[in-house]
């Protein structure tokens, strides 16, 4: 397996975010994480990428202890994030803010033919290259977002609720952007996502989350036709 997750356990303070919560993720999978508001998926995507630090439980990747390991330690090991909301640099222009995303030690001596190969995926980052990543539209940041994570030459990217704000049709488009760097670049994916039929039709597998705890795991299409499913998160 690429990554092992196996009882983590991750506290804010006295409350509880992640109770013993174990999954697995193969190299060349999608896999989704769906739960309510409050269930626990960005504390485990913080918690995998390194930005909070588990009370108990072990994450290796690609067989590597990483568990309380610094986040730009698990970057450079080949573990991307594209962050809820962006997070892009609004002052930097758009090659600013890709060129940020190559500075991690494993990224540097394929910057070059990375960003063309980012350009070649977003033509609309080609021809904003000069302009303030501030002054994009919403779908726009999203790319750059993408492509400032693919910059960093990853293995495995985590997507946190990439789709948060975006019109429905930009979704769909943002959503085979992600299945393309899956099946074409041989990205491993973990995928976050409020459009909880649409992630489950696009992965691999699925856990669902439970106020911390995994409650239900399997094929996302399998998981898609189960009635406490359907019931809870897609209101049928």
């Amino acid at each position: 397996m690429m990554l092992e997750v196996r009882d983590l356990s991750v506290f804010y303070g006295d409350a509880q975010a992640l109770d013993g919560v174990s999954l697995s993720i193969a190299a060349g999978e999608i896999v989704a994480i769906i739960g309510a508001n409050g269930a626990g998926k960005t504390s485990l995507i913080h918690t995998l990428g390194g930005v909070l630090a588990p009370r108990s439980g072990s994450i290796r990747f690609e067989g590597q202890e990483i568990a309380g390991q610094p986040s730009h330690r698990v970057c450079n090991l080949g573990i991307g994030q594209v962050a809820e909301a962006r997070q892009i640099f609004p002052s930097l222009s758009v090659l600013e803010n890709l060129e940020v995303g190559a500075m991690l030690p494993r990224a540097r001596s394929s910057a070059k033919r990375t960003l063309e190969h980012v350009f070649e995926m977003f033509p609309r980052l080609r021809e904003r290259s000069s302009q303030s990543a501030g002054t994009l539209s919403g779908g726009e940041q999203q790319m750059l977002a993408i492509g400032r994570c693919l910059m960093g030459a990853p293995r495995l990217v985590m997507f946190d609720e990439p789709s948060l704000g975006l019109a429905p049709a930009i979704v769909t488009e943002v959503l085979r952007i992600i299945e393309r760097l899956n099946r074409d670049d041989g990205i491993t994916v973990l995928l976050v996502e409020q459009n909880v039929a649409a992630s489950l039709r696009l992965a691999h597998r699925a856990y669902v989350l439970e106020n911390g705890s995994v409650v239900l795991e399997g094929p996302g299409m399998e998981l898609l036709g189960n009635p406490r499913v359907r019931e809870a998160y897609l209101g049928l």
